[in-house]
């Protein structure tokens, strides 16, 4: 060990320069990473919120990464001829040998300098959906929901995905400048029910539970329209009628926070079963056989005999 730290020794006492060159290096990064330290504790003393305190972090790391690469470049390459000729020959060698990191890296600038999402999002990028945890320069990272889990609600597993996605898979914002979105509930009540009375308690019911969206869902529309052609004239809730082969079919929609999805039409459901356990007139269907017997049942016109 002692014979290497002689050769080292000596090697710099006949390399003036490089020693010179290695001293300056050094103190370069110590100073570039201890500013850096400096920053992050003061921003954690002073910033609250963990997004914004993430956000920084990151954004220092890169920016100290890359002062401290052209600091390296200055201190060892003397001639700006040299530095276009290396970084000439590293970007034809990358641009072959390293075509996904570069798509990736490609990526990264799209994601930070377009934000088609940002921290928190919730996304769906091809077939993968969830909220969006880490953007980094060469992947970002979802925490999944969906997937075998029902109503959009988090599996648990973490997906990294390559930014390059980025360009070749259509990507859905699920928060980004409209924080709702539409959702349906079917209900199927049988033929013989009062389908217009079961419309309107429908009606009254999704009314009653969604009545603190609305007003948030109007004041986020007036921003996002600076921004998109959205033309959203109706946002209380409507129960659409048709007719299904067990009976007759009413379709809730209305607006409801993508992660609140599940639990808003869990309750949508709650109030509906109590409401109709109590009515005498109104019956859910399901999948059933049956006899009819139009004599008996059929309307007066289409009875057997009749000359209606």
């Amino acid at each position: 060990m002692s014979e290497i730290i002689n050769q080292i020794a000596a090697f710099l006492e006949d390399s003036p320069d490089i020693a010179y060159q290695l001293l300056e290096t050094v103190l370069s990064l110590l100073v570039i990473w201890g500013l850096r330290l400096v920053v992050l504790r003061i921003i954690n003393r002073r910033i609250e919120n963990r997004k914004l305190r993430y956000k920084w972090k990151k954004n220092l790391t890169y920016i100290s990464t890359s002062l401290s690469i052209l600091v390296i470049f200055g201190i060892w390459f003397s001639g700006l001829g040299e530095i276009a000729t290396y970084l000439g020959l590293l970007s034809a060698g990358i641009a072959i040998a390293l075509k996904d990191p570069v798509s990736d890296m490609a990526g990264w600038l799209f994601i930070i300098w377009r934000r088609p999402f940002d921290l928190g999002d919730r996304i769906e990028l091809g077939q993968n959906k969830g909220d969006v945890i880490d953007v980094r320069v060469f992947k970002f990272t979802l925490l999944e929901i969906g997937n075998w889990v029902d109503a959009d609600q988090s599996t648990g597993r973490v997906i990294h995905i390559p930014n390059h996605r980025v360009f070749t898979d259509s990507i859905a914002n699920y928060t980004s400048d409209f924080e709702f979105i539409w959702n349906e509930i079917a209900v199927l009540i049988t033929f013989e029910s009062d389908w217009e009375k079961a419309r309107d308690i429908l009606k009254d019911i999704v009314e009653e539970e969604t009545r603190g969206f609305i007003q948030n869902a109007r004041e986020q529309i007036t921003r996002a329209e600076r921004s998109y052609l959205i033309q959203y004239k109706h946002l209380t809730p409507i129960v659409y009628v048709d007719v299904k082969d067990s009976g007759v079919n009413l379709t809730i929609r209305y607006l409801t926070n993508p992660r609140t999805r599940r639990g808003t039409a869990q309750q949508i459901w709650v109030h509906i079963l109590k409401v109709f356990k109590e009515l005498d007139d109104v019956d859910l269907a399901y999948p059933t056989y049956r006899l009819y017997d139009n004599v008996a049942e059929g309307k007066p016109g289409t009875k057997p005999g009749s000359t209606a």
